[in-house]
């Protein structure tokens, strides 16, 4: 049992992540520039009636934003208006709770999600995975994995890791072979 929560404390915390993203820096790397486009500028009045009024606090320096800000706030207002009442009020809570977080809380956070969206699928899900495990531990067991990790010297942490990469390895391969009847 403490080796499980071992591995799900290491998933938690991202600790593949650099492995992974390493390859997906690599995989970048070798990718076509001309696959990069220039996103185009959105026109204010080429969107629909109720984006414009939710984003109405832009229309002023609209043309001035970067196109990419533009098709983001558009994606946004369209999401927020494909939302039910419920999930409404459930986006409002959890952006005053990260506007309530302290500046570097959440500059850590945008720096995780960034190294979490260079994974390749199978890693993401991996890590998705390993979280919803790690969630489902009762409130004292995720507490416990945490000062683990946090009193873990660097040879500790990277022992950790070793051993999360190995039953992630033998996970894989117990679902590649077939069963026997």
């Amino acid at each position: 049992m403490k080796r499980q929560q071992v591995w799900l404390l290491v998933a938690l915390l991202g600790l593949a992540l650099p492995i992974s993203a390493a390859r997906a820096d690599a995989a970048n790397e070798s990718a076509p520039a001309a696959s990069q486009t220039v996103p185009t500028p959105l026109d204010w009045q080429s969107l629909p009636g109720e984006q414009q009024e939710l984003l109405r606090s832009h229309a002023r320096d609209w043309d001035s934003l970067p196109p990419g800000r533009q098709r983001a706030l558009a994606r946004g207002a369209q999401r927020w208006l494909e939302m039910d009442p419920q999930a409404r009020e459930q986006a409002r809570e959890r952006f005053q709770t990260w506007r309530a977080l302290p500046e570097q809380r959440r500059e850590l956070i945008r720096r995780r999600w960034e190294r979490f969206q260079q994974l390749d699928p199978q890693s993401q899900a991996l890590v998705r995975e390993n979280f919803r495990a790690f969630a489902r531990l009762p409130p004292w067991q995720r507490r416990l994995l945490r000062q683990r990790w946090l009193d873990a010297t660097p040879q500790e942490r990277a022992r950790m890791r070793e051993r999360l990469e190995e039953r992630q390895e033998h996970r894989r391969e117990l679902r590649r072979e077939p069963r026997r009847p």
